[in-house]
């Protein structure tokens, strides 16, 4: 195959390997919000728990999910809610309307149980199946050179940043 060529292989099944409990059924934040009191849970298939040693030696985790409450359908180009008539591409996008609907939330460990593990704030609906669990590690996650790309762009950064840190308010 030469250089520019694509070939497109079946697209894999994932089985969920859990379920994710939140106390949203209707509306979920933009992004996560750690301070959030509520009780935010994972529960792993029970055959997974073994999976889970050494988990509660780390701080935070990254969550992979299915999006499977979306009722829109994928979108190349997406408006950010937060933003005025900006569009962008959904891969310089946290848009849940994606090509493959898999969401990433980075949270922190509360503690683990058995084979739950209680978590900071999620932004997912009640019920969402789990793909995948990974450390996060300062190490190897943090880029400090990272920046906003065309976030950065946006007039009213003190309103945006409200938005980012997933912090309610009325605007």
């Amino acid at each position: 195959m030469g250089l520019g060529t694509t070939q497109i292989k079946p697209m894999p099944t994932f089985t969920p390997i859990g379920v994710i409990h939140t106390p949203y059924a209707q509306k979920a934040p933009y992004q996560p919000v750690e301070d959030d009191t509520q009780e935010f849970r994972i529960d792993l298939n029970p055959e997974y728990e073994p999976g889970l040693e050494g988990l509660q030696k780390f701080r935070y985790i990254y969550v992979l999910y299915h999006i499977h409450q979306l009722q829109r359908p994928a979108e190349l180009t997406v408006a950010p809610p937060w933003t005025e008539n900006l569009q962008v591409g959904v891969f310089a996008s946290r848009s849940p309307a994606r090509p493959n609907p898999i969401g990433l939330s980075v949270v922190k460990i509360r503690h683990i149980q058995g084979s739950s593990i209680y978590v900071s704030g999620l932004d997912v609906f009640d019920g969402t199946p789990l793909l995948d669990i990974k450390p996060y590690i300062a190490e190897l996650d943090t880029k400090t050179d990272a920046n906003l790309g065309w976030v950065g762009e946006i007039t009213d950064a003190e309103h945006l940043a409200l938005h980012i840190r997933g912090i309610p308010h009325d605007f």
